[in-house]
């Protein structure tokens, strides 16, 4: 039997310990391409429309952020498309974007390093819907045979890997509403320890379809202020009554930091912080007193190694929930304390709804380039804050701040709970 020495074993890539943003890339109720959407979103500009994507009439609620105007002829080929459920469709623009936006050059060798951890928190609804129509019909043979490979939740990371020959550690994070934020955290985490040179990481999500939107109705989870889809989504204000689901897609190209310098790259942030935790009390409610919340936040601050002071902004999960708002509001005063007053802490859930497994990508993006330019976006809706008064939620328009550290919040059914730290990038 023959065997391999250790000294034949290709070395892996060089760690330097730290994680970079190096590209970026979206597709959101608010537009396709961060140029579109980040606008829209300083601007405090609203994405929730009634539903147009299917008939809402049945359904008791009939508002949702739905992505306008995107081409899938844009990012794949037609006849490819049609086949594929639409979460894919927007996971592949957003890495594609991504990786147009870093400027790489996918070397062979760098192939090898190069990963992809695109969640969803759902995954091919649509192609699930369409399938089971032909099981109440009688006809099992027209299942399509993309049927199980186009509904899988990780097939967002294998696409993407395949268009694009990245070899790399790929895999898929399935948490609920904190997905996408557990794949960029797990990516950092992946890179810093030298498993892979870069990763696309972020989450995708389209649950917008005859069985999302009767699952979601049936939860009483959701809004039912359809006389007014514009004022619907309203975070820490007293009269919300649920959210509005949301669909899009977000990924990040996270680089080793020693890498992205050495070629020049262009970096949007550093991501330091990483904290992750488990309510253990209820699958759809969270734990009344933040105990994940509070413990997410404090891991991430932890391994950040920063105290909770030199956070300048909370882009907060914030759903427009009775439960949930003021649950993470008390987090936050948990974590915080008097820093607490100091915060921005807003919702842009109020603006491009709640995506889901997307949201805490898409949301992580809006907190970097909240760090970029320096504003916290606003928190729209909020005409009667119900939550602690001291509290900034940046209500209704976007306030001018230097941000040097960012945190961002997600959590999901299941009890999960996901924080993420980022900085700005210095030497």
């Amino acid at each position: 039997m023959s065997s391999t020495s250790v000294s034949s074993i290709p070395p892996g890539p060089q760690a330097s310990g730290r994680v970079v943003v190096t590209g970026v890339g979206a597709v959101t109720p608010l537009g396709t391409g961060v140029d579109t959407f980040w606008p829209k979103v300083v601007a405090g500009t609203n994405g929730v429309r009634r539903i147009s994507l299917i008939d809402p009439e049945p359904y008791t609620t009939q508002v949702a952020a739905e992505v306008p105007d995107f081409e899938v002829g844009d990012w794949l080929d037609k006849k490819d498309a049609r086949r594929m459920d639409r979460f894919l469709h927007f996971a592949v623009a957003s890495a594609t974007m991504a990786l147009q936006d870093s400027g790489i050059e996918l070397t062979e060798d760098l192939k090898n390093e190069f990963g992809v951890l695109i969640g969803s928190g759902i995954g091919g609804l649509g192609v699930m819907h369409e399938n089971t129509k032909f099981i109440h019909d009688g006809k099992p043979d027209r299942v399509s045979p993309f049927f199980v490979p186009y509904m899988i939740a990780d097939m967002a990371s294998g696409i993407v890997s395949i268009l694009n020959d990245l070899r790399g550690p790929n895999h898929c994070i399935v948490s609920a509403c904190s997905t996408g934020a557990n794949a960029i955290g797990d990516a950092f985490e992946i890179i810093k320890r030298g498993d892979a040179v870069a990763m696309l990481a972020g989450g995708a999500e389209a649950p917008i379809n005859p069985i999302g939107i009767a699952g979601f109705c049936a939860c009483r989870a959701m809004t039912n202020r359809n006389d007014e889809p514009e004022c619907a989504s309203r975070p820490f204000d007293r009269d919300r009554d649920g959210f509005v689901i949301g669909e899009g897609s977000a990924v990040l190209l996270l680089e080793d930091r020693d890498h992205a310098i050495a070629r020049g790259a262009k970096i949007y942030a550093e991501v330091i912080g990483y904290g992750f935790s488990a309510d253990a009390y209820h699958i759809t409610t969270p734990h009344p007193e933040g105990r994940g919340a509070t413990k997410s936040m404090n891991m991430a601050l932890r391994k950040a190694k920063i105290s909770p002071d030199k956070i300048d902004y909370v882009n907060a999960h914030g759903t427009s929930t009775p439960v949930g708002d003021p649950m993470e509001v008390e987090a936050v005063k948990n974590v915080f304390g008097e820093h607490a007053y100091r915060l921005g802490v807003s919702s842009t859930k109020s603006m491009h709804g709640h995506t889901l497994g997307a949201a805490g990508a898409i949301e992580s993006l809006i907190c970097i380039l909240a760090m970029r330019d320096s504003v916290m976006p606003p928190t729209i809706n909020l005409e009667n804050q119900e939550t602690d008064s001291r509290i900034n939620h940046v209500p209704n328009v976007a306030q001018e701040r230097e941000l040097n550290y960012v945190l961002n919040n997600s959590f999901g059914f299941g009890g999960h709970n996901v924080s993420l730290i980022m900085k700005k990038h210095s030497n």
